[in-house]
C-alpha cells in the first residue's frame, strides 16, 4: 500500500533535522518553518499560540500531503522580533500551558480518587447503590442533586 510504516511517522532518520527554517525573500519579516515527523496536532497548537502574540502579523500551517509526515508553518512578524525568536517564545509558552494543564488534570483526578474512596456521595448522601461506589452522573442521589446547587464544577481548581 501507499502508507509508510508506522515508525516512519515519528522516528527521525539518521542525520534528519527536526526543524528547518527558510527565510522568505518576497515577504518582509517572514519565514517558512518545516517541522518533520509531526502532524496537525502540533501545527494547530503552534499556529494558535503564535496568533495570540501581538508581534505576529500572520501565522498559518499546512500539511502538503497526508502521507508525508511534516508540516510547513508560515510566520510573519511586525519586525520587532525575528520569526525564529517568536517561534521559540511561542514554543516555550505552549510548553508552560501544557505543563499547567497536566498538573491541573492530575490534581483533579487525585481529588476524584479521594471522593470515590469514601462511602458517601456529594452532600453526605449515599451513592445510590452503585456497585463501584461511584455516581455515574456526578449528582449525588437522584437528579438535580447537590452537585448542581453547590456552585462548584469540574473546572473549579
Amino acid at each position: 500500500m501507499n502508507a509508510p510504516a508506522r515508525y516512519e511517522l515519528f522516528v527521525l532518520d539518521e542525520g534528519e533535522r527536526p526543524v528547518e527554517v527558510t527565510e522568505d525573500t518576497k515577504i518582509p519579516n517572514a519565514a517558512t518553518v518545516k517541522i518533520v515527523k509531526q502532524d496537525h496536532t502540533l501545527g494547530n497548537m503552534l499556529r494558535a499560540q503564535l496568533l495570540s502574540m501581538p508581534q505576529v502579523l500572520f501565522a498559518g500551517y499546512k500539511v502538503p500531503h497526508p502521507l508525508h509526515p511534516y508540516f510547513l508553518l508560515k510566520i510573519q512578524t511586525d519586525g520587532t522580533v525575528t520569526p525564529e525568536a517568536i517561534l521559540e517564545q511561542a514554543c516555550n509558552k505552549l510548553i508552560g500551558t501544557l505543563s499547567s494543564l497536566d498538573q491541573k488534570f492530575k490534581r483533579e483526578f487525585s481529588f476524584k480518587e479521594v471522593e470515590s474512596s469514601g462511602t458517601t456521595g456529594l452532600g453526605g448522601t449515599t451513592t445510590g447503590g452503585f456497585a463501584s461506589g461511584e455516581d455515574p452522573y456526578g449528582v449525588g442521589s437522584g437528579v438535580g442533586g447537590a452537585a448542581w446547587g453547590s456552585g462548584k464544577d469540574y473546572l473549579d481548581f
